[in-house]
């Protein structure tokens, strides 16, 4: 009966683990618990590659350069309390999971990676099979690397990363997003949405609910860019999160009275905060300029107490939101 009952809880852990049910993140150094995340920043670049799908190869990056060149803002990141970092480059975009095991390692810093293929920037990101292939074929490509790890490593995805056009829905687009809903209902991955303004982030929210999926198993990446703030709290009373990701020095103020507004109308408890910052670039000698993450500690969290935020409203934002957001678990109807 004991050797039973050893086998049966084996069995269970396994399955929450493969399945995606379960209350835990994925690393790109294995699962932790939503716990440890401690404070996140839950949309940054590590290393982001222009060159397109039609020319990309990792030959186009040295692994050393990229490492000798990132740590040192990644360390700077985790001086100022930073325990997570979600990079949310994409495959076909500068995904590269030994890099970021790497970077994890030496900075013993959380790294959460992603599946999924970028559909922005007339598509210029996408591999020629995105296009043949049903949007079942794409979800199981997704889903393999979820249970299997990407490209030959041991790396797991934490996330499925898309991008659709800023638009209505195009037809590619509106393919990507029905494959994430299948992947997401097989694996409990949350799908981070490369968006823009509110049109498209409801189109999708809709194709979401008509294959069963929530919409807290959504983010709306790139919010800021919708003119008309009303729109962020109305997707966050209906469920969704908001990522408003492109903080930096000059830009303070904007986010100081978007998120007064969204705390007002008590939907702070839906809302992601981050750089959109890093960017090793291939393409650029010695990769180009890569911009810190610090301006959220170093001038909003400031600037947010000024203006009556408390420590509780900071955890909020930074910890408790993005731990949330990103556990594995299947949000379904």
């Amino acid at each position: 009966m004991k050797t039973q009952l050893v086998i049966f809880i084996a069995c269970l852990f396994y399955f929450n683990t493969v399945s995606g049910q379960g209350t835990y993140i994925i690393t790109v150094t294995g699962n932790i618990s939503p716990s440890q995340t401690g404070v996140s920043l839950s949309h940054e670049h590590l290393l982001v590659d222009f060159i397109g799908a039609a020319n990309y190869s990792r030959s186009r990056w040295n692994e050393e350069e990229a490492f000798q060149q990132i740590i040192p803002f990644v360390e700077e990141a985790k001086s100022l309390g930073v325990k997570t970092l979600f990079d949310c480059t994409p495959n076909y975009l500068g995904r590269d999971p030994k890099l970021l095991e790497r970077v994890a390692l030496a900075s013993q810093i959380n790294i959460v990676t992603n599946t999924g293929l970028y559909g922005g920037s007339d598509n210029k990101f996408l591999p020629a099979y995105a296009f043949s292939e049903s949007a079942e074929q794409l979800a199981q490509r997704w889903i393999a690397e979820f249970k299997n790890g990407i490209e030959g490593t041991s790396v797991r995805p934490g996330f499925i990363k898309i991008s659709v056009n800023p638009g209505p829905l195009s037809e590619i687009s509106k393919k990507l997003i029905t494959a994430a809903a299948i992947t997401h209902k097989a694996t409990g991955l949350t799908i981070a949405s490369h968006t823009g303004p509110a049109l498209p982030a409801r189109e999708q929210i809709e194709i979401l609910s008509q294959h069963g999926v929530k919409p807290d198993a959504f983010i709306w990446v790139h919010a800021q860019n919708e003119k008309q703030t009303r729109q962020f709290v109305e997707l966050a009373k209906a469920g969704a999160w908001v990522s408003l990701d492109g903080v930096n020095d000059e830009n303070i103020s904007f986010y100081v009275d978007v998120l007064s507004l969204i705390k007002k109308e008590k939907v702070l408890h839906r809302v992601l905060i981050s750089h959109d910052a890093g960017w090793f670039d291939p393409g650029k000698t010695k990769g180009g300029v890569f911009r810190p993450f610090t301006a959220i500690f170093k001038k909003l969290i400031p600037a947010l107490q000024q203006a009556g935020f408390t420590q509780k409203d900071i955890d909020q934002l930074l910890i408790s939101n993005p731990a949330t957001a990103y556990t594995i678990a299947v949000r379904d109807f």
